[in-house]
């Protein structure tokens, strides 16, 4: 009986662990963050705006490759 216990106690306690790591993950915070702090409004401005800005960049970058594709023929 007393092993059972310990096996229960270590598949809670492995859940717990497990549940905090891949929240962080998942968020794309470090792992010994706090999963259940949330981000401040600038943070999420700055990530979307670098995300845009870089969806931008690619799209231009494709365009010139076209643009000198055209150009070669």
């Amino acid at each position: 009986m007393k092993k059972l216990k310990i096996f229960l106690f270590g598949i809670i306690i492995g859940v717990l662990v497990g549940l905090w790591l891949g929240i962080n993950v998942g968020k794309g915070k470090p792992w010994y963050s706090n999963p259940l702090e949330e981000r401040s409004v600038t943070d999420k401005i700055k990530t979307s705006i670098g995300e845009g800005v870089e969806k931008a960049g690619e799209s231009i970058e494709q365009m010139g490759e076209d643009i000198k594709g055209k150009m070669d023929n």
